[in-house]
């Protein structure tokens, strides 16, 4: 299990969730059917996401630089 390949993957989807909703509410004037609301929830849940990926990253750089420090002794 790659922790960088699970997380680049998990940004990803944050970025698609994100743009998609940030699409809907773009075209919200053109259609009435757009709840901002949700799409708002929506874009802060994509953003909480992406910080939780990018915090896995952060802590899988982390761990490899220590193992690396202690094969390195």
């Amino acid at each position: 299990m790659d922790a960088f390949a699970i997380a680049r993957g998990g940004l990803a989807a944050a970025e698609r969730r994100f743009e998609t909703a940030a699409s809907r509410v773009a075209r919200s004037t053109a259609d009435e059917d757009v709840d901002l609301g949700r799409e708002m929830v929506e874009m802060i849940q994509a953003k909480h996401h992406f910080s939780a990926n990018l915090k896995v990253i952060q802590f899988a750089d982390e761990m490899y630089r220590s193992l690396l420090e202690i094969q390195v002794r």
